[in-house]
């Protein structure tokens, strides 16, 4: 549908990337391996179809720094592996190129459970050869002392199909390498393996520079979170999170120094995407979404000119301001930028409607029919928002965790939507600076004041306010209140720049994110120990005695059936 004599509806899609640091400050280990897996899956992918898009084709792109770093990282260390043998950090990708296998039973067995970790549908039952090693597995899982039967060739065909099946769609369809090995499906040689770690390289050393040559083409808007990735309202004001939850039980004493934090995480998060991209970022995803009128104005000192956030937030705020919560003719109001009163940065919100069809609806679709249902939407609101011709629509979501659950990494659908998206004549994919460059946009409006909370359920409920939320925060501000002891003492120098970094890990959003009963138990027992891990070293950098309860976990988790294994979550509460 075309409105006649309307000017296109202007359309931002924006994909958030980021990983917590999974690196072992201590002694250099990668405890978990989503950064590289997502990078030679996701990460590649979501800038292939960027550069195989048509013209009028683009998107905004926000890096965590964390994993910015962590991607460099791991570049380097395959470097230094395939020229000079030097050793990888990360078992599991270590094992692919392994000269020989453990003999101990019980690590041969942690390393075919980490081969099984992998969307069951669409990266095990794709590929005969992998499901038949999985079968294999489970059946001697099931089996005391089986696992002890599956020999070296076993072992070293199971990491090279986890690896194949965790390569991105893009890759499988252009590297003859990868099609070789793929079409080979057994029995693969130490050499075959060094191939396979050789691409990995590729990718990761490559996959960086990609999005910055998409943002010098024009396609793609790059922007950054600050460095850590953390609820940045909470450390400024604890408090904060009961303008949106007035009853929520929370730890008792504010964050100490978290106008001080912030503003180090904001700092380090432009130099880290600077050193890497080479230009100053505009935008900001703040970490979940999540905003204040405190935040928002320590991201305007930081020099950003754009952030943006859920429509949940948006819809409290303009209640509280006596505005009308529910969604009516053109979105009331979601489709333009808010600026606090006195200020001039614009806060941007997500349409939950349109991003959580993206996220956990079209998935089971085929690729043409999703498509075209997403226009239609986009067409309704083209329709309903024609005398507001300054409109824009924010489609905000993960741009790393979805893509599994859809057949073939999403390289239907994606390809679709870039290009009929580009070619409809109402719709104009664009940027959000390009929303306020444009010359014709007078699309901000003043609000008074922001009611704090994130992208998930406009509240920060995801991270705090319950028992074991707040029991991970008591920890954290114990240890920051030793951090400032240990500084008014004389840490200086080198010690205290690694104890800052080290402090900015433990501050990060995503521990706080799985822990609760209602996320899968290994899920939790993997971020909980690797959270008190991270404290435990803080500690030991500032040279003062771990306290006891972070030898001993705290949450465990419960159920094992959680959408999207619990890595993603909807805007609204289902």
């Amino acid at each position: 549908m075309v409105v006649s004599g309307a000017k296109r509806l202007r359309v931002v899609l924006y994909w958030h990337m980021h990983q917590p640091f999974y690196k072992d400050a201590e002694d250099g280990t990668y405890h978990l391996p989503w950064t590289y897996l997502h990078a030679i899956k996701d990460y590649v992918d979501m800038a292939a179809h960027l550069e195989a898009a048509p013209d009028g084709a683009c998107a905004v792109v926000n890096f965590a720094p964390t994993l910015l770093e962590q991607i460099d990282d791991y570049a380097d260390q395959v470097a230094a592996h395939l020229e000079r043998g030097e050793p990888i950090a990360d078992p599991l990708l270590a094992a692919l190129h392994g000269g020989s296998f453990t003999e101990d039973p019980a690590a041969r067995l942690e390393l075919v459970r980490n081969c099984l970790r992998a969307n069951e549908e669409r990266l095990i039952n794709r590929f005969p050869h992998y499901r038949r090693l999985v079968e294999l597995a489970n059946w001697a899982a099931e089996r005391d002392g089986m696992a002890r039967y599956l020999n070296d060739q076993y072992l070293a065909d199971l990491v090279v199909w986890y690896h194949l099946a965790w390569l991105g769609e893009s890759v499988r369809r252009v590297d003859s390498r990868v099609k070789r090995l793929m079409d080979k499906g057994v029995d693969y040689s130490l050499e075959e393996r060094r191939l396979l770690v050789q691409v990995i390289g590729e990718l990761l050393s490559g996959v960086i520079e990609r999005y910055r040559l998409l943002a010098l083409a024009g396609k793609a808007e790059l922007s950054v979170t600050p460095y850590a990735h953390p609820i940045a309202p909470l450390l400024l004001d604890i408090d904060s999170a009961r303008q949106a939850m007035p009853h929520a039980e929370l730890p008792r004493v504010q964050y100490p120094g978290g106008e001080e934090r912030t503003q180090w995480h904001i700092r380090e998060g432009i130099a880290v995407f600077r050193r890497h991209f080479g230009f100053d970022p505009k935008g900001c995803w703040p970490a979940e979404g999540s905003v204040s009128d405190a935040s928002l104005r320590a991201l305007e000192k930081g020099g950003f000119h754009w952030a943006a956030s859920g429509e949940g937030v948006l819809r409290n705020s303009l209640a509280a301001a006596g505005g009308a919560p529910s969604r009516g003719v053109c979105g009331d109001g979601l489709f333009h930028p808010y600026v606090l009163e006195g200020g001039e940065l614009a806060c941007f919100f997500r349409d939950d409607g349109l991003s959580d069809l993206i996220g956990f609806t079209y998935a089971s679709w085929h690729a043409d029919d999703a498509v075209s249902d997403f226009i239609g939407h986009l067409e309704n609101i083209a329709a309903a928002c024609h005398e507001e011709r300054d409109s824009v629509v924010s489609v905000i979501l993960d741009g790393e965790n979805a893509w599994e659950y859809y057949p073939e990494n999403g390289y239907y659908f994606l390809s679709a939507l870039y290009r009929r998206l580009a070619e409809h004549p109402s719709i104009e994919l664009t940027t959000f600076s390009a929303c306020l460059d444009a010359p014709d946009c007078g699309c901000r409006r003043t609000i008074p004041h922001l009611v704090a909370g994130s992208w998930v359920y406009g509240t920060f409920s995801t991270w705090i306010g319950e028992r074991d939320k707040n029991l991970g925060w008591e920890m954290l501000i114990e240890a920051k209140r030793a951090f400032d002891e240990a500084v008014a003492a004389g840490l200086s120098g080198e010690a205290l720049a690694a104890a800052e970094h080290q402090l900015a890990i433990c501050e990060g959003s995503d521990w706080f994110w799985w822990f609760g009963d209602y996320n899968p138990a290994d899920a939790v027992k993997d971020f909980e120990g690797l959270y008190r891990s991270h404290l435990r070293t803080l500690y030991r950098m500032i040279e003062v005695e771990p306290p006891a309860a972070l030898f001993e976990s705290f949450t465990h988790g419960g159920t094992d059936f959680v959408a999207a294994g619990g890595v993603m979550r909807q805007g609204k509460p289902s």
